[in-house]
């Protein structure tokens, strides 16, 4: 029934009519419940929100795939805007971008001139970057790209993925970097060649890379809304004096609210995921397809709201 539910609304994410009428007509469904708005000024006053109950923060302009260079650069552009204006506003947020949306796709110049102006805006400003992970035909080069950037920037960070084989190694070749790493199951749809079929082989690759990155001692992004992962990180941080000013935990905007806000109660920090943009309709169906428990987090916070 996962698998099902998974490919489900994976198809649906792809779906094009679908997405050209969410973002007709479902903006303001989407508004303030699992998108923060439609372009970043309007998601300002939600960001407030949440830095006001202690939770921090990091955005994303939705969007990928990107296949012209002027849209690109647009995005780029956009990225750089949003950097400055969470300096400007005083928020305690992050920004997070996939490389396809700044030309991945399209040419690797492109995306190297277009980094480097977000991550020079960046320096300046003191604010995180993280190259969100996509499939996994796309991983080696979006980690080649951190790499080389790590190497001449610090506000620099990235994604691994549990459900993909190759993640330990990774991981590994990666240490040398020391690098800030949010560390996810995975979302993309992955042929049994290149990722974990079952969700027990992949609940146990998350844990391993979880305690082989803390113990390398770097700092951690947990992102999952599985208490049993969040459960086994409380312990494992416990065990070994891990302070907590080394890991937090990340969520998605909308999903597990109170839980959210009960971390930060017991003293760990707590980043919220918390996309923004028209394009917010296939984000919200490979959300769903993540988890089925999703599915119950999203349309309670759709509700309450």
């Amino acid at each position: 029934m996962q698998v099902i539910t998974r490919d489900f609304f994976l198809y649906l994410s792809k779906n094009k009519a679908l997405n050209r009428a969410a973002q007709n007509w479902g903006g303001n469904i989407a508004a303030g419940k699992i998108v923060g708005g439609l372009d970043f000024p309007s998601s300002i006053k939600f960001i407030k929100e949440l830095n006001e109950e202690g939770l921090s923060v990091t955005v994303d302009h939705l969007g990928e795939f990107v296949t012209s260079h002027e849209i690109a650069r647009e995005r780029t552009a956009e990225c750089i805007q949003t950097i400055e204006n969470i300096t400007v506003q005083g928020l305690d947020s992050q920004v997070s971008l996939k490389m396809t949306s700044l030309g991945l796709d399209i040419d690797k110049k492109l995306v190297y001139e277009n980094m480097t102006r977000i991550l020079d805006i960046a320096e300046k400003h003191h604010i995180m970057v993280t190259i969100d992970m996509e499939d996994e035909q796309r991983c080696q080069k979006i980690l080649d790209i951190f790499k080389d950037f790590k190497q001449r920037y610090t506000y620099i960070s990235t994604v691994l993925q549990a459900y993909l084989y190759r993640t330990e190694d990774d991981m590994k070749d990666l240490n040398q970097y020391n690098p800030f790493l949010r560390l996810v199951k995975g979302a993309y749809k992955e042929s049994a060649k290149v990722a974990f079929p079952d969700k027990a082989d992949v609940d146990e690759n998350y844990k391993k890379i979880i305690k082989m990155h803390l113990l390398n001692g770097n700092y951690t992004a947990i992102a999952t809304h599985d208490d049993a992962m969040i459960d086994y990180t409380k312990k494992l941080v416990k065990e070994h004096h891990i302070p907590t000013t080394q890991f937090e935990f990340q969520m998605l905007y909308g999903m597990r609210t109170a839980t959210q806000k009960e971390l930060v109660k017991e003293g760990y920090k707590m980043r919220v995921y918390v996309p923004y943009g028209n394009d917010w309709y296939g984000y919200f169906m490979r959300r769903l397809a993540e988890r089925p428990s999703n599915i119950a987090f999203a349309l309670k916070g759709m509700t309450q709201k």
